[in-house]
């Protein structure tokens, strides 16, 4: 894989708990050019506070762009657009026009990015939203997921990727047309010494980057796999990377979701249980809150966090963005709290465990699964499963 670059400082950042305080600091210390994308922005809470940050940075003169997905942030057009602008920052919403239940192939293109930049120095990359960890009425626990906080050179290719798009949808706009001074440059002195990559996930260039990642680390492992994915629903190459990797002697553990927020998503899934654990992959089933990561570790050196799901909705439709992380010290922390989250939070199940439910909810599942597909065939990915 190409595009890694050497002397970065990669810190993991699990759940919001670490992630917001960490991003809100870094707000605070903004002194010229501040960045945020994602998909969720909710006016509860840590919204609040992170638009708080937001507006405190914009009036002491830091120049500070917003960009939000049409439909994933609705609630915050109403809410918390209005007082960002009030305050001085610049926001973008990206396809705002959505129909909430429109299955047509342009319509489920989303910005799913979790992204910030911070001065051109410091970058935040992952599957965090900005949302409290802690639904009320949900699990006690909070949403389990990851973001890292990056210094070092791997910043130019980050800084591009969200100029660039912020670009892009302020030229789509009819309504909003800004052009976008290129004043703060990334900082490319070495911080660190991890060697890692920037991938995004696009409709151009890179339509197909993160996935071919996933499979050539797939393709080359040779001792464990270890994968953390929210919404799993992968294509054919995708399971037949998996299925290759245990045949030579890979251990492959899934940790996918109990609790679910999407339960057709997750029904889809399960219908896929006896195809993989059929195959000798290890299946966890996180039950203590919501998954909502999508993580990688492989061969104790190989890592990757972000944004994208291994699902068509995110490998072929969703603008994405992913940390690749080549070292053995970052994929170590991160295999240790996967490990800690498994044995804490999460039960295997075997093979006869499917087989043991009622005829009813494996129906549904099989179902869901019908269900899903039809709806990847509509936006016109007929071929992924």
């Amino acid at each position: 894989m190409n595009g890694f670059v050497e002397g970065n400082q990669v810190d993991l950042l699990e759940n919001g708990t670490a992630f917001f305080p960490a991003l809100e600091a870094a707000f605070e210390g903004a002194e010229r050019e501040i960045h945020l994308e994602t998909y969720i922005f909710e006016p509860d809470g840590t919204g609040r506070r992170i638009a708080s940050a937001l507006s405190r940075a914009a009036q002491r003169g830091v120049a500070v762009r917003v960009l939000v997905d049409g439909f994933g942030a609705r609630s915050f057009i109403g809410s918390l657009l209005p007082v960002l602008e009030a305050a001085g920052v610049s926001v973008l919403v990206y396809r705002r026009e959505l129909a909430a239940f429109a299955l047509k192939r342009h319509r489920l293109r989303r910005l799913h990015r979790k992204l910030a930049t911070i001065d051109g120095r410091i970058a935040f990359i992952g599957g965090i939203n900005i949302v409290d960890d802690l639904e009320p009425g949900g699990p006690l626990h909070p949403r389990f997921d990851y973001a890292v906080r990056v210094e070092g050179p791997l910043l130019e290719p980050v800084l591009e990727s969200t100029r660039r798009l912020w670009w892009l949808v302020s030229w789509a706009s009819l309504r909003k047309r800004r052009a976008l001074p290129g004043t703060v440059k990334a900082v490319l002195l070495p911080a660190g010494r991890v060697r890692a990559a920037f991938l995004i996930r696009d409709n151009l260039r890179h339509r197909r980057d993160i996935e071919e990642a996933y499979l050539q680390a797939l393709d080359g492992a040779r001792d464990e796999v270890v994968v953390a994915c929210a919404y799993f629903f992968p294509g054919r190459r995708f399971r037949k990377a998996l299925v290759e990797a245990v045949t030579r002697g890979v251990r492959v553990t899934l940790l996918l979701q109990g609790l679910s927020d999407h339960p057709v998503l997750a029904y889809a899934t399960r219908a896929l249980y006896p195809y993989l654990l059929g195959r000798g992959i290890r299946l966890f089933e996180y039950h203590r809150s919501y998954l909502h990561a999508k993580v990688a570790v492989i061969d104790a050196h190989w890592a990757t966090v972000g944004s994208s799901n291994i699902d068509p909705f995110s490998l072929l439709l969703a603008r994405e963005a992913n940390i690749v992380v080549d070292d053995r010290e970052f994929a170590s922390r991160l295999r240790s709290s996967l490990e800690e989250a498994m044995r804490k939070g999460a039960a295997e199940l075997r093979a006869d465990d499917w087989q043991r439910l009622p005829r009813l909810q494996r129906l549904a599942s099989w179902l869901a699964y019908q269900l899903v597909r039809l709806a990847i065939g509509i936006a016109g990915y007929r071929g992924v499963h």
